[in-house]
């Protein structure tokens, strides 16, 4: 099916973007499949197919395993986007296997149970630590002074990044991340360009030294893994640890504040959290259905598919809508309504198949030791003004959350 001229999805419409939810009930009724010239991509939003197609191998995130871009019927990347385009198609979430099984088995060893159980005293007096400078400033904006840090500063000490260094990962993160918009505009690519270098430099250098003086951290692990085989390049030791460091702070980021938000505007969910605290692990799973901080996730069709009738071609782009999906009530009963004590959430927030978010585990526990810091130690925390959302559509965001403790 194509989509029509009064399509309510718009993703470079402010109010859209303000709260995509009822475009997606339309696109739901739509159809399982519905064509977006815009972006010249299919949009799928049941919950059924997204799972399904995210596990499915006739699809890919690169075709380059397999075709040329002229057997694929696709424009090679502007040259100009290189630098982006090498670090970015180098990092296992753009890879298919056995490069994306080679790489994925060697960094899934920093992201076992046991080593994320290792890493609880830290994110919890972390959290605690940022939580109470926020109470005693009697408030501050949550996104700059818990939100952010807490993940950076696990990501960047898993990684073996000097403290002194961390202030540039952020705006490097930002720079790179809004080429995961749709069509993003030659100034977005260029400001991507620009961090891609800064950020492969910087990397180039910490491994030169962590060769020189190795330490108990990944990147050290990565060059040694390395040097045992050459089962790593350099390349995609610098790719893996950007996106590590991208994404392993730019969703928790998002769901703190969106769930943040989100409670403030829902009064007795917030009031029924602050008496039982047990609710706590059903709360984080809810609050990420209920506004998905990765609205939209990509993937090249490798070989013809067939939904609903409707036949995809090999060479066509299908984006799957995480935040539709999510608000399916095919899965979730009144979905538009939050309910922190949701048992069966089958939220598909941290993807799924081959490409399922590595660092789950660790994402779960900075949101609960965030939130588990804010509901003790801040109690009588309350929205100081009504935030402003990021312009950004697939990545979900708020530009701040100014927040009062009385």
């Amino acid at each position: 099916m194509s989509g029509p001229v009064d399509l309510a999805f718009d993703p470079w419409d402010p109010a859209f973007v303000a709260d995509p939810y009822p475009a997606y009930a339309e696109l739901r009724a739509r159809g399982r499949a519905v064509r977006y010239e815009p972006t010249d991509q299919w949009l799928v939003p049941h919950h059924a197919d997204v799972s399904a197609l995210l596990r499915d191998r006739r699809l890919g995130r690169t075709y380059q395993h397999r075709f040329s871009h002229e057997e694929f019927g696709r424009s090679a990347p502007p040259a100009a986007h290189e630098p982006f385009r090498t670090l970015n198609d180098h990092g296992m979430l753009d890879l298919e296997p056995p490069d994306h099984t080679r790489i994925r088995q060697l960094v899934s060893k920093a992201f076992t149970p046991r080593t994320v159980e290792r890493l609880k005293p830290y994110v919890r007096g972390l959290a605690d630590e940022l939580v109470g400078g926020l109470v005693r400033d009697g408030g501050g904006d949550l996104l700059t002074d818990v939100a952010e840090p807490l993940p950076v500063a696990v990501i960047a000490e898993m990684l073996g990044i000097p403290e002194a260094d961390r202030a540039q990962l952020r705006p490097w993160s930002a720079a790179i991340c809004g080429m995961y918009e749709l069509n993003p505009s030659e100034d977005t690519a260029a400001r991507a360009v620009r961090a891609s270098v800064e950020f492969s430099e910087y990397l180039r250098e910490l491994i030169a030294e962590r060769r020189r003086r190795p330490g108990d951290d990944l990147i050290s692990g990565l060059i040694a893994a390395h040097d045992e085989d050459d089962r790593l390049t350099e390349q995609e030791m610098i790719s893996t640890a950007v996106l590590l460091l991208n994404a392993g702070h730019e969703a928790t980021v998002n769901a703190t504040v969106n769930g943040w938000w989100a409670l403030f505007r829902n009064p007795a969910q917030l009031a029924a959290l602050r008496a039982d605290h047990s609710l706590i692990p059903t709360a984080i799973e809810e609050l990420m259905r209920y506004d998905t901080p990765l609205q939209l996730f990509e993937r090249w069709v490798l070989d013809d598919i067939e939904i609903d009738g409707t036949v995809i071609p090999r060479g066509a782009e299908i984006a799957m809508l995480f935040g539709s999906a999510n608000h399916d009530p095919a899965v979730f009963p009144d979905p538009t309504r939050l309910d922190l004590a949701r048992a069966d959430n089958p939220h598909i927030s941290f993807s799924a198949g081959i490409h399922y978010c590595i660092g789950a585990p660790l994402a779960r526990l900075e949101l609960t030791a965030s939130m588990t810091a804010l509901l003790n130690r801040a109690p009588t925390l309350t929205l100081a003004k009504d935030p402003t959302r990021k312009p950004n559509f697939v990545i979900r965001g708020l530009e701040g959350l100014s927040v009062e403790v009385r």
